[in-house]
């Protein structure tokens, strides 16, 4: 009866970490470039109550008995698929469709974004892209994207390829030579993240590969005006939560039987 209060305690916890999970999904629904998150769960060490065996008359049990010690979190998994392109109407906004991230520079090391909702901020010479936070968002030289200050800013237009354009005094659509860095990653999933929509490379995510210089990449395409929206699906989310709740509900059932029939067997008299 202990092993039940045990086995059904790491459900429990397991079930909240799963709620956890959800519900972070479900509040970043409106956060662009957000990539759904998964728990994922694995079995705890079997006790092994009877080896194989025989029976009364000599025969050899074909199966053992085990009884497995609960469940615990193997990995919270990112799902990177695609989410939908909506249109915002600003500029700044260069929303990403294919599998690429852009370089943001942190000032603890470059890090990774495909939340494309950008801004201009102020520098000596001109205005410098960057994100919201006032991180520069770098171009393929690893190099702050800097619009010199004779040409208008509110002009600047970048094509699905990366190149940045912007219009001079005279009016004319002239070509900057920004090219934007767009990189890709092996296994994205392993990538760390490190809040404000960024992540980090580890080892498990592989090393940055530029698309523009990788012949076996497809490279993505920068949608300006546009922003990625989660792919987080609430009614899936919702689904989720429903199952989950059960679950907790049925592992602490299973905590107040267990407790009860303790409490039986210590009121049993002689």
């Amino acid at each position: 009866m202990m092993r039940a209060l045990w086995t059904a305690a790491s459900g429990m916890n397991s079930q909240q970490t799963h709620v956890d999970t959800i519900a972070h999904n479900l509040s970043n629904i409106n956060t662009a470039g957000y990539k759904s998150e998964k728990a994922e769960f694995k079995t705890l060490l079997y006790q092994n109550l009877q080896s194989q065996s025989t029976n009364s008359d000599g025969t050899r049990k074909p199966i053992s008995a085990q009884v497995g010690l609960g469940t615990r979190m193997a990995s919270v998994t990112s799902n990177f698929n695609q989410g939908s392109m909506n249109e915002t109407g600003l500029f700044t906004d260069w929303g990403i469709e294919g599998d690429g991230f852009y370089k943001i520079d942190t000032g603890n090391g470059i890090m990774y974004t495909r939340n494309a909702s950008f801004a201009l901020t102020t520098v000596d010479g001109g205005v410098m892209v960057t994100t919201s936070n006032g991180f520069p968002v770098l171009d393929s030289n690893n190099e702050t994207m800097v619009i010199p200050s004779d040409y208008s800013s509110s002009t600047i237009t970048v094509t699905e390829d990366g190149k940045l354009f912007a219009r001079n005094q005279a009016n004319e659509l002239i070509d900057l030579g920004i090219q934007v860095s767009l990189v890709q990653f092996a296994n994205p999933a392993g990538l760390s993240k490190e809040g404000n929509s960024l992540f980090a490379e580890t080892e498990n995510s592989g090393e940055p590969m530029e698309e523009l210089t990788s012949d076996t990449l497809k490279n993505s395409k920068i949608h300006q005006k546009y922003l990625e929206a989660s792919n987080v699906q609430a009614a899936d989310e919702m689904v989720n939560l429903i199952i989950a709740q059960r679950a907790y509900e049925m592992n602490s059932k299973a905590i107040q039987s267990a407790d009860t029939m303790m409490q039986q067997a210590n009121n049993l008299r002689s």
